[in-house]
């Protein structure tokens, strides 16, 4: 039996067409897609619940740079990453660095507190939410790391694993920001007439 092109064309074209329709039907809807944050972008606000149930906002640590780090107990460059985050905590948080892990990942709330406990870990983390991913730009890859400086402006941007000499580069560059002064002591002081 000989098949015509014109049948494997339109056969073709339904499966693009069904493929396309399915993937956008089942995105979630109403969720927008971020815009590409850039360096100086205002890092998106957020607010998370830690493992120990506190909930955390982004907002609360301007004033301090911030290293967000989103991953997840599945991801093998996390669990090599992170005892570095370990020690770059204990050296720069009297300069003002605070280090915050997002966990992104299906894990139980129980197994990410284990796996964070196992490592050692001596920052908050945060359970992650899909939402505030999309703020981030979807975060296409474990790990991603935002630093952050102290005026909440996103200051650096590391997808995927690097080395720690490059982490604690873009830490000292956090650090060096300054944090934002409200509009009134911004301003100059009128003269009074």
């Amino acid at each position: 039996m000989k098949r015509s092109p014109l049948a494997l064309i339109v056969v073709a074209f339904v499966v693009a067409l069904m493929l396309y329709v399915g993937y956008h039907h089942a995105r979630p809807s109403g969720l927008a897609i971020a815009p590409r944050l850039t360096t100086s972008s205002l890092a998106p606000d957020f607010s998370l619940q830690s493992l120990e149930g506190q909930t955390l906002r982004l907002s609360d640590l301007r004033g301090k740079a911030v290293l967000l780090n989103f991953w997840a107990t599945w991801c093998g460059p996390c669990k090599i990453e992170m005892p570095w985050f370990v020690e770059l905590q204990n050296q720069y948080a009297a300069q003002g660095l605070q280090i915050v892990g997002i966990a992104m990942d299906d894990a139980s709330k129980e197994d990410i507190s284990k796996f964070a406990k196992d490592m050692g870990v001596n920052y908050p983390i945060l359970i992650g939410k899909e939402a505030v991913g999309n703020e981030y730009g979807g975060v296409p890859a474990l790990p991603e790391t935002f630093l952050i400086g102290r005026d909440g402006k996103i200051v650096d941007k590391i997808l995927g694993l690097r080395g720690k000499a490059e982490l604690e580069d873009a830490i000292k560059k956090a650090l060096d920001t300054r944090a934002a002064t409200s509009q009134a002591s911004a301003e100059p002081m009128k003269a009074s007439n």
